[in-house]
């Protein structure tokens, strides 16, 4: 096991490489010259010359690269070019708020998806199978802005359940009165295309012999869904959830918009605004590392699950 995880954190320095490679180009050959950005309209050559050299964007393209590297190993970005703020700073506090919502969000999918599926597949072609797949293809075609409009105008102006906007400095605060609409939308958002991928998910071991070897034996049905089928299927179930986590950060970036959520994917709409190039680029090589990490824990799970999974 040990000697796996090694293998495979040794495999990731190219992949990694490959990003930070990728990133550079962009932004620093296609993204333009950031001191024409943060300059203005009105600045003159001096300021603009003044300004590369404080961004160190006038040394040769291998120093840049090598201290963007440094960055990177260092966890130090520098500062935000839109606020002054430490870019590490900026990120570790807007995390927790990303977290604060998306964490919760994406346990009650992944419970509530198993669930439901298993119950669906288990009346498989029956008249509630047909209907729960129809009201599926119907929440799917709505677009999450008009769930945000309506929940937000329903249930927190009209009704005032909820806070229609805002964030608070306590934990349980922000997570029971702040985070729980944004978590209502988009448990109703996701919670359609997550049945319908789970539910084939359970359909495809049903047919399998174990099954019907399972059935021979006499066992009921319910213990041939809930124990035997979900455990094979509870393997695609774990690459869908973790494939889809380091994306979540960003993919809330709705949610976190219109709530006042201060969280990454704010931040990072506010910085494409601002042209904040440093908070954009820590964000990029972050979330690519997390993709990696995650692909290895979702390795590391398949074994868990069954331990006939061998690790290669």
């Amino acid at each position: 096991m040990i000697a796996y995880v090694v293998r495979r954190l040794w495999q990731m320095l190219p992949t990694m490489l490959g990003v930070v490679l990728l990133v550079f180009v962009l932004f620093n050959w296609v993204g333009g010259d950031p001191a024409f950005i943060l300059a203005g309209k009105m600045a003159n050559a001096d300021s603009i010359a003044n300004i590369r050299h404080q961004l160190g964007v006038d040394e040769p393209s291998y120093v840049q690269l090598w201290i963007f590297i440094k960055q990177i190993a260092t966890f130090d970005f520098g500062l935000s070019w839109a606020t002054g703020e430490p870019v590490s700073h900026i990120i570790a506090t807007r995390l927790g708020p990303s977290l604060t919502v998306l964490l919760p969000l994406t346990l009650l999918e992944t419970l509530l998806g198993i669930a439901l599926a298993l119950t669906v597949a288990f009346v498989r072609g029956s008249l509630t199978d047909r209907a729960v797949m129809i009201a599926c293809t119907v929440g799917m075609s709505i677009s999450i802005l008009v769930y945000i409009i309506v929940f937000q105008y329903g249930l927190a102006y009209k009704l005032g359940l909820f806070p229609v906007q805002g964030w608070g400095e306590s934990f349980w605060e922000n997570l029971l009165r702040y985070a729980t609409l944004p978590i209502l939308i988009g448990l109703a958002v996701s919670i359609a295309p997550t049945l319908r991928l789970y539910r084939s998910f359970v359909l495809d071991e049903v047919g399998q012999d174990y099954v019907r070897t399972a059935r021979a034996k006499g066992l009921s049905e319910r213990r041939v869904m809930w124990v035997h089928v979900l455990r094979n299927a509870a393997i695609p179930i774990i690459t869908h959830v973790m494939a889809n986590l380091p994306a979540l950060l960003i993919g809330a970036f709705l949610l976190e918009r219109f709530f006042g959520i201060p969280g990454i994917g704010r931040e990072v709409i506010l910085a494409v605004e601002r042209s904040d190039f440093p908070v954009i680029k820590a964000i990029t090589v972050y979330v690519a590392a997390a993709t990696m990490l995650f692909n290895l824990l979702t390795d590391l799970m398949y074994q868990a699950v069954d331990p006939r999974v061998q690790l290669t």
